[in-house]
């Protein structure tokens, strides 16, 4: 049994008709708010590497003997690199505390850094704190930054060892 042209058309109409009506409902339907009013975020983002464990040993003629004479390298140097700790204090109050172990068999890779932080609008001072050498005692970097948030405002802080700090936008 074959329908006519006229009814398949009819029906693809009808199919095609259902369609859009189930596009327009969904793109018109509850609204998705990702964030509150009242709130802004803070998001803390990079990757570094932490400072060697301890310093380069010079190794001894005797230390050079007693290796094989493809390990005879004069300069005995760690892989594995620091635990990286990082602090984020708003208004004098800590909001994030982060302590990562380096990754990787030897414990010798960099960190990846991505936290997020709801905090509420208005003006704050942050200052944000790491240390990345196990040698040293405290933090090694400290920056301070005054921001004016709005709502479902973002401040982005991120690190650039080549600037020697942290930089917020």
């Amino acid at each position: 049994m074959t329908k006519t042209p006229a009814i398949r058309y009819l029906l693809q109409a009808v199919n095609l008709f259902l369609f859009m009506a189930l596009i327009a409902a969904f793109s018109a339907g509850p609204t998705v708010k990702q964030l509150d009013d009242g709130l802004a975020v803070v998001t803390l983002a990079f990757g570094h590497a932490g400072q060697p464990v301890s310093a380069c040993h010079v190794r001894t003629p005797d230390e050079l003997a007693a290796l094989a004479p493809n390990m005879r390298a004069p300069m005995d140097c760690p892989r594995e690199r620091s635990i990286i700790k990082v602090e984020l204090e708003m208004d004098g109050k800590v909001i994030l505390d982060l302590t990562i172990p380096p990754p990787g068999a030897f414990k010798d890779q960099g960190v990846d850094v991505y936290q997020n932080v709801e905090v509420p609008v208005g003006r704050h001072e942050f200052t944000v704190r790491m240390n990345d050498n196990a040698l040293v005692d405290g933090y090694t970097y400290t920056d301070s930054y005054t921001a004016d948030l709005g709502p479902a405002q973002l401040l982005f802080i991120d690190f650039n060892q080549r600037i020697g700090g942290f930089t917020f936008n």
